[in-house]
């Protein structure tokens, strides 16, 4: 699970994708984030990455919905009060953050970045900030004592223009996750019904 919790954290802080030396743009009050993705996992001693795709929908305030379709289906939500997985309409996991600490220092870096504070990144990561080519690049490594502390990551590079394009995760030991995104759009409005009740599952016993 923690491998999961860092990479849906890291999507939701630098989703709106900060513009190297300027002032980072973030979803305004009322704005939604959608999009698609697709995951590579590179594991040692597998000869080829294991692949995932699917949507996300991302709120501030409200939470991020994941839902992966191939190759299973399985929703991933989470909010402030936890972290929840579905799997054929049934709940399999259900972690509330009171039970999670972890989550609790991710969640409020995420808030505080879609608000437009990226303070938080360079207090709890060493950053190295880039641009070529009309795109920007950041790559982090995590500080001692930072929310990321207790889990096996050793940098985490993330590369965009007006939105994240990519994110690659690399684990002690080798291990390699990669996150290329598409098809993202900002929309003004509020979620629909079934993702409003999606969210609400996240975090209750």
């Amino acid at each position: 699970m923690r491998g999961k919790l860092i990479i849906l954290a890291f999507l939701a802080l630098l989703a709106s994708g900060p513009a190297v030396g300027e002032e980072p743009q973030t979803l305004a009050q009322g704005e939604i984030l959608r999009g698609r993705f697709m995951q590579e996992r590179l594991l040692q001693g597998f000869d080829g990455p294991l692949r995932s795709e699917g949507s996300f929908v991302l709120a501030p305030d409200k939470g991020l919905i994941w839902r992966t379709e191939k190759p299973f289906i399985v929703t991933t939500l989470m909010t402030e009060k936890g972290l929840a997985q579905q799997s054929n309409g049934a709940t399999t996991l259900n972690v509330p953050a009171t039970r999670a600490p972890i989550m609790t220092g991710l969640y409020d870096m995420l808030t505080a970045a879609l608000a437009g504070d990226w303070s938080g990144l360079d207090k709890d990561f060493t950053v190295e900030r880039s641009e070529d080519g009309g795109k920007w690049h950041l790559r982090l490594k995590a500080r001692a004592g930072g929310p990321t502390a207790t889990m096996p990551v050793s940098e985490i590079r993330v590369s965009g223009g007006g939105f994240v394009d990519q994110v690659e995760i690399e684990k002690q030991g080798g291990d390699l996750d990669r996150l290329t995104f598409t098809d993202q759009k900002r929309e003004a409005g509020a979620l629909t019904g079934d993702e409003k009740a999606l969210l609400d599952i996240a975090g209750k016993p």
